[in-house]
């Protein structure tokens, strides 16, 4: 007799905050058995029903669509514009920009078409596009960078989707304001990993420094990436798409060994409680919570820990086209601005008041 087909459901879901994936259907204990071996699934009585983490691979997996980035935005744009707005999603698709930065253009490109309301995008003059520009400097108060990426978003519609290249050209930019990068101190360093008892935050923390990376890159290792025998990691499809190779410090090793065998990571080596890649917003808290318990006093985020590896390798006298290696730098100039927070020379040089005898 031929097995009668198990009919099941998937759909999203918020449970306890979080976005999941609820599959649906009859008992039958085979399929129990292989939804159980999937990474971060959980049974809910309240539900009666299986969920998982609300990720790619599972959508694909389960038929349910893929998220589209600024569906919800949409509706908040007038009829006249939608068009554009969708023109503009799909050639920020085409071009395989990534993630962060279509979500980016794309918000800062709905400003745009919200406040035009149904005066048409495709009709817009270099004199009206200032005056725009300039509502968002007195009026909304955006600061020099957040002009310069919502510049940056118009111009990708006006050169790459109408093929207009010549009206942004003619777009006055603000003078950007020279940042040097936020740097904390070695011993500062030290002390928030000491003071950081769980385990997976530590390592967090260590291979940040350790390894100078970027939150998306610590979140983004997988287990497969890291080569203990050739001490490497693969840093996949970074920014600017490059996958590039860092060390990794002997000193973690022991403490990665250990990490692995308590928490058993199924793919990514830093995992959410359900299952899949470690969110960058609980990365950050761990960052913030060391900070405070080191009693550190300084107002930088986990990026501080990128900045302080270039500048204490440079500072040991690590040649600094290494160090943008490292990085993942296309340009030796992004490097260099390292060189002016390294402290190294500036050490040696005395102030003229200490060669003043005054009564202290």
């Amino acid at each position: 007799m031929e097995k009668q087909k198990i009919v099941w459901e998937a759909k999203l879901i918020k449970h306890a905050g979080f976005d999941r994936i609820a599959v649906y259907f009859e008992k039958d204990q085979d399929l129990i058995n292989r939804i159980k071996k999937l990474v971060g699934v959980k049974w809910s009585a309240s539900l009666k029903a299986w969920h998982l983490p609300d990720t790619k691979a599972y959508r694909k997996r389960f038929l349910i669509p893929e998220k589209i980035i600024g569906e919800n935005t949409l509706n908040k744009i007038h009829a006249i514009n939608r068009q554009a707005y969708q023109n503009y999603i799909d050639t920020l698709y085409l071009k395989a920009y990534s993630l962060s930065t279509i979500k980016t253009y794309t918000v800062e490109f709905a400003q745009l078409l919200i406040l035009l309301n149904d005066d048409d995008v495709n009709l817009l003059d270099l004199a009206k596009l200032k005056r725009y520009l300039l509502y968002c400097i007195q009026t909304v108060k955006l600061s020099e960078n957040q002009v310069h990426i919502r510049i940056n978003a118009i111009k990708f519609y006006f050169e790459k989707v109408l093929k207009q290249p010549s009206i942004v050209l003619e777009i006055p930019r603000p003078k950007k304001p020279s940042l040097l990068p936020k740097v904390i101190a070695v011993e500062d360093i030290g002390k928030m990993i000491k003071k950081t008892s769980n385990l997976k935050h530590k390592i967090i923390l260590m291979l940040a420094y350790g390894m100078g990376l970027r939150v998306s890159e610590i979140i983004g290792i997988e287990i497969t990436d890291i080569d203990s025998k050739r001490m490497q990691v693969l840093i996949r499809d970074a920014k600017g798409k490059k996958d590039r190779y860092v060390n990794l410090p002997a000193s973690v090793l022991p403490a990665l060994r250990i990490y692995y065998k308590e928490y058993t990571p199924k793919q990514y080596l830093f995992e959410g409680q359900f299952g899949g890649q470690y969110s960058v917003r609980s990365a950050q808290q761990v960052f913030k919570r060391s900070l405070k318990n080191a009693n550190i006093n300084k107002d930088v985020g986990i990026h501080s820990l990128r900045h302080s590896f270039a500048t204490h390798l440079l500072e040991q006298g690590t040649d600094i086209s290494y160090i943008q290696k490292l990085l993942g730098h296309n340009n030796i100039k992004t490097t260099l601005i390292y060189a002016k927070v390294s402290i190294k020379d500036l050490k040696k040089i005395e102030s003229p008041l200490d060669k003043i005898e005054w009564d202290k």
